[in-house]
């Protein structure tokens, strides 16, 4: 069956699904093949389950005509989502990066969903098969999708632009990320890059944070730039967009001027200077799709963080930066700067082990813990194999094989008034140690 064939029934069944456990009554469900699976053996079931077609590429499992075969269903899944994603004429924004990206996901999503209908990659849906699951659950009332894009390894980034069509996009910044696919800084550099030559080659518009080493010239192949940075005060400048911080802990509090002139003081629920670069670009993008100045400040105060990003807890007196959702060598060293620029009595760090470094993992976990005792924090606490390589003794920090002997560690302690951060990529599930 082809694409176009497709689409119509899709019309019809504008719901789909790729997992028999979430069968939506009417949805179409493509069966799509994994490490250790292959759903076209689940046709049966998902029919039986509520959905109203299963898309295959075994002739075995064509058991009826609600059974749609293809050549492969991957790539069907794929083709479906462009072609949806061809009926709209709006601007669609493509959200990369090493670091931030969902936080900047989500902080855009909300400016732009204040004075626009916005239609955004829910969760971390940002690969492969996200990617389509998103833009095929677009409303017809779309009027800004923001599309968030991960990789890891090469020609990801360029698969998904080839998906989504982004008319917009923006690198938060480049780190070392993924290292195990891209080998070294300078591949992570042409991965991430991806979207910067999808967005050259088909007149699109880069957004650019000036303030990030890297992104400037990466960016000088795009003819439409739309430049943003930090400043330490504010000028009254037309054509320019500058953003102040005010205060990077507890809380982020920042400032920029309104087009009508007064000056616009923001206080989020964000910390530390990694999410000002964040809440930068979405200031940026505001004032680039003429979201009303007091709207962006409404938008960006009410916003929470949630899901072990950014959060700032209470735990029997001590105050928790939680951000165990990912970690990498470029993402923990600002963390640690938060978290002793926060006034407490001690500092506890209750770091977790950085996952996919590759080669490089010994050397990037032992230079952290360096950075981490040069920084003086009162007591690390590392949780995980490859933090059990470095030479962690020497350094008066503590090591436990895993979150819940931490967690045990951690409850015999007097942390009233103590700050503690908690980072880890999520394999390690670090928030088990604050729960």
């Amino acid at each position: 069956m082809n694409t176009t064939a497709l689409y119509s029934i899709f019309l019809d069944h504008p719901v789909v699904s790729t997992d028999t456990r979430n069968l939506p009554a009417g949805c179409m469900f493509f069966a799509l093949k994994g490490a250790n699976f292959d759903a076209n053996t689940f046709a049966e079931a998902a029919l039986a389950n509520g959905a109203a077609y299963v898309v295959v590429d075994n002739p075995k499992y064509r058991l009826n005509d609600r059974c749609l075969l293809v050549d492969d269903v991957l790539k069907a899944l794929q083709d479906l989502a462009n072609y949806h994603r061809r009926q709209f004429d709006i601007p669609v924004i493509a959200i990369g990066g090493s670091n931030g990206k969902t936080t900047t996901k989500e902080l855009v999503s909300s400016v732009l969903s204040a004075h626009y209908s916005c239609h955004y990659t829910k969760g971390n849906f940002n690969n492969h098969i996200g990617v389509p699951l998103t833009l095929l659950s677009m409303p017809g009332s779309t009027e800004v999708a923001i599309i968030e894009m991960g990789t890891n390894q090469p020609g990801d980034i360029a698969a998904l632009c080839r998906i989504a069509q982004p008319t917009h996009g923006l690198l938060t910044n480049i780190g070392k990320e993924h290292l195990e696919g891209f080998g070294s800084l300078a591949g992570v550099k042409k991965a991430e890059g991806e979207l910067f030559d999808y967005l050259a080659k088909n007149h699109g518009c880069a957004f650019v944070n000036l303030s990030e080493k890297y992104l400037d010239a990466m960016s000088k192949k795009v003819p439409m730039r739309v430049g943003y940075y930090q400043i330490k005060e504010l000028r009254p400048e037309p054509g320019t967009i500058e953003v102040q911080m005010l205060a990077e802990m507890p809380r982020v509090k920042v400032a920029f001027l309104s087009d009508d002139g007064p000056k616009i003081d923001i206080t989020t629920q964000l910390f530390g200077k990694h999410n000002f670069q964040n809440i930068m670009t979405a200031i940026a993008l505001g004032v680039y799709f003429k979201v009303p100045a007091h709207k962006i400040k409404e938008a960006l105060e009410a916003y929470t963080p949630r899901n072990n990003r950014s959060q700032i807890l209470d735990h029997h007196g001590a105050t928790v930066l939680l951000d165990a959702y990912n970690a990498n060598p470029s993402s923990m060293r600002p963390a640690l700067q938060s978290l002793m620029g926060m006034p407490a009595r001690r500092h506890i760090a209750i770091l977790g082990d950085m996952l996919e470094l590759g080669v490089d993992s010994d050397k990037e976990h032992q230079d952290l813990l360096k950075y981490a005792a040069k920084l003086k924090v009162d007591q690390i606490v590392l949780v995980g194999k490859e933090f059990a390589k470095t030479s962690y003794a020497k350094y008066q920090a503590l090591h436990f094989p895993d979150n819940q002997a931490a967690k045990t560690w951690l409850d015999t302690q007097d942390i009233q008034d103590t700050a503690i951060l908690v980072k880890g990529s999520r394999g390690i599930r670090l928030e088990v140690v604050v729960g």
